[in-house]
């Protein structure tokens, strides 16, 4: 809810600009009403005469503007009741006007200037009770106690009211501007999940291409059995490709009325690692998978993110390593998923924690952290190339 400091800033809509039709005829109506019994015999009061008729308009027809001019009215109509009794005519008649107008104040105005309109109100009331002979004092104070103030009450209960919706109006607002941003930042998200997903389908298999096309066209005539062997599998990276490419579009793109939405290809996991050491094998690295443990299955979400962070890093085996070996471990042991691609090449690549490295590593650093996890990349000891992620796996996973 709003502070006390913007509780006071808020304001009353300002209401229209022609008075509405059932103001003009409450107007209409007690002006009606007061000619009415004034016209009645008083014999201890002035008979309607000009004035006591423009008196009595006077203290009733301004409430048709009570909405637009409430200040205004409630000053006119309180005055004019004054004059009029003070000039001898039935103090009862021109009241009704006067309520309205205190009532309509205090739901529309601050609090005082309802407070100080009752008090003068309850005033002429008590002097309308001194000008009339044999009148109880007592149950003038009271009736003008009660009156006023239950009248001041009510309007003091709509201003409330008013602000309370004023208030929520702008809290409703202002959680519709939130859950905009949410929305946008989920989009801003998931763009860049599918930018990172493009990024490790293209990279990997554009890298295998180039390299097999390059092998291909350098022994195309000597050996064309081995350039046979490289169109193959570029032929193979760009249909795994492909269809990779295809699985990331279905996701963005919206089904149209009326039709049947096609069965969506499962993401590739871990269990696809094999055929990444494949394309590795025939690209001219030599790469081994070794299992530690049992084998289980993992959520779809860490599936995928371990078989990126893979794939990524075979990618640049093939790239930055030049002539080297590759060994991918996963690690089913334990509480936590391991995954490691080592190499013994001669590595330009960066360590993650140095400001210049890579955006692939970067990628993956990201993905890992999505899911809980670390993942450290760095030079081995002994020479090459190392990248090590580290998922935490929930209880309950099945072998």
């Amino acid at each position: 809810m709003p502070d006390a400091r913007s509780r006071r800033r808020l304001t009353i809509p300002r209401l229209p600009q022609f008075p509405p039709l059932l103001d003009v005829l409450l107007a209409v109506g007690y002006t009606t009403l007061a000619v009415l019994i004034g016209r009645e015999e008083h014999n201890e009061w002035l008979s309607l005469d000009t004035t006591g008729y423009v008196l009595t308009g006077l203290a009733n027809l301004p409430v048709a503007f009570r909405r637009r001019f409430p200040v205004a009215v409630v000053i006119v109509c309180g005055l004019s009741w004054l004059i009029f009794i003070g000039l001898g005519y039935f103090p009862a008649l021109n009241a009704y006007g006067s309520l309205v107008a205190l009532y309509t104040v205090t739901a529309d105005r601050p609090r005082w200037m309802g407070l100080t309109s009752a008090v003068a109100l309850a005033g002429v009331w008590v002097y309308s009770g001194l000008r009339t002979p044999d009148s109880s004092m007592a149950t003038v104070m009271v009736m003008a106690v009660v009156i006023f103030m239950a009248v001041w009450k009510f309007g003091d209960n709509a201003r409330k009211l008013t602000l309370r919706n004023v208030e929520l109006a702008a809290v409703t607002e202002r959680l519709h501007r939130e859950q905009a941003d949410r929305a946008r930042r989920a989009v801003a998200d998931e763009r860049m999940r599918i930018a990172g997903e493009l990024h490790d389908i293209v990279a990997h298999h554009m890298s295998v291409i180039a390299v097999q096309a390059g092998t291909a066209g350098y022994v195309f005539d000597s050996q064309p059995e081995t350039a046979r062997s490289a169109l193959s599998v570029i032929a193979g990276a760009a249909r795994e490709g492909n269809e990779e490419l295809r699985r990331i579009l279905s996701l963005l793109r919206a089904p149209t009325a009326g039709a049947t939405e096609p069965p969506q290809e499962a993401a590739p996991g871990v269990e696809l690692v094999e055929r990444l050491a494949d394309r590795m094998r025939a690209a001219g690295v030599p790469t081994e998978v070794e299992v530690l443990g049992p084998r289980r299955s993992l959520p779809a979400g860490l599936d995928l993110c371990a078989y990126r962070v893979i794939q990524e890093s075979l990618t640049n085996v093939l790239k930055h390593a030049g002539e080297a070996s590759a060994t991918v471990t996963l690690d089913f042991r334990g509480e936590e998923f391991l995954a490691t691609v080592a190499d013994d090449g001669a590595s330009t690549r960066q360590d993650p924690g140095n400001s210049h490295e890579g955006h692939g590593l970067i990628g993956m650093r990201e993905r890992a952290r999505l899911y809980g996890g670390s993942l450290a990349a760095g030079p081995r000891p002994g020479g090459g190339f190392q990248v090590v992620l580290t998922l935490p796996t929930p209880e309950g996973i099945t072998a």
